[in-house]
């Protein structure tokens, strides 16, 4: 336990003076270049300040953050039954391949601007474009984990004639955990990056269309802002949700070792 707080110290001290040097270095270059290429740290700040005192800024933060939940949730749940029944299944896996590969190599923006095109620029196609383009790494990762679940236990599932619903709880989804917080952690700074795009090209609200409207007033103050308020919830997410998930599911490793 002591060990434990003393690595999450070292952590917080470490993320502090990450930040601290970002915040110098930023302050610096904006010191050298044009104010209104670089606006200073603080400039930027007292922007934000504003905007989420204004409440635009949370307008479109809630509804990027609820674009983000549907698409991640979409993903990791489709995404995951399909890994473990192409993990399990040689059959299903030989049927899903060629599709898994062309999913894989398929740009994000094709895939946004076929949505758009064929489904109209609505919440339905905007949320279903990010979901597929963060399908098939879930897909890949949740599979790797699918073959290499202990056989031994299995078997025990099979001798002791589990049904399907306790196998799946009690056998197959501890295994997987690792796997499935791996795809949650690297999914999310994907989802958030294809959901700004999806926003930028096709949606009336929300962070990304906020950024398309500043960029065409030249705002760069009020893009790092919403930019950068964006990027402080996400890195919220990243270290008090999943990273403590992640660590909780690869917990095991350090017993055994």
């Amino acid at each position: 336990m002591t060990s434990a707080r003393a690595s999450r110290h070292t952590g917080w001290i470490g993320l502090l003076v990450s930040a601290a040097s970002l915040i110098a270095v930023w302050s610096l270059a904006a010191f050298i270049a044009d104010s209104r290429l670089l606006p200073a740290p603080w400039t930027v700040f007292g922007l934000m300040t504003a905007e989420i005192a204004s409440g635009e800024l949370l307008h479109h933060l809630g509804i990027t953050l609820a674009r983000v939940i549907a698409a991640f949730s979409s993903a990791m749940l489709i995404g995951s039954a399909i890994g473990i029944a192409m993990g399990r299944s040689r059959a299903v896996n030989a049927a899903l391949d060629v599709w898994l590969v062309v999913l894989l190599n398929v740009p994000a923006l094709v895939i946004i601007i076929l949505a758009y095109v064929w489904f109209g620029l609505n919440e339905a196609a905007a949320i279903g474009a990010v979901a597929l383009n963060k399908l098939p790494n879930v897909i890949v990762t949740v599979r790797e984990g699918a073959r290499a679940l202990d056989p031994d236990l299995d078997q025990m599932a099979k001798a002791f004639r589990l049904s399907w619903k306790k196998r799946l709880f009690d056998v197959v989804l501890p295994q997987l955990q690792p796997y499935l917080a791996a795809a949650a952690r690297s999914g999310l700074s994907l989802v958030w990056k294809i959901v700004l795009v999806v926003e930028l090209l096709g949606r009336s609200n929300g962070i990304g269309f906020q950024l398309n409207l500043y960029f065409q007033l030249f705002d760069v103050g009020s893009i790092l802002a919403y930019a950068l308020s964006f990027v402080l919830v996400m890195l919220a997410i990243e270290i008090l949700i999943l990273q403590p998930l992640e660590t909780r599911a690869n917990r095991w490793r350090v017993h055994t070792a």
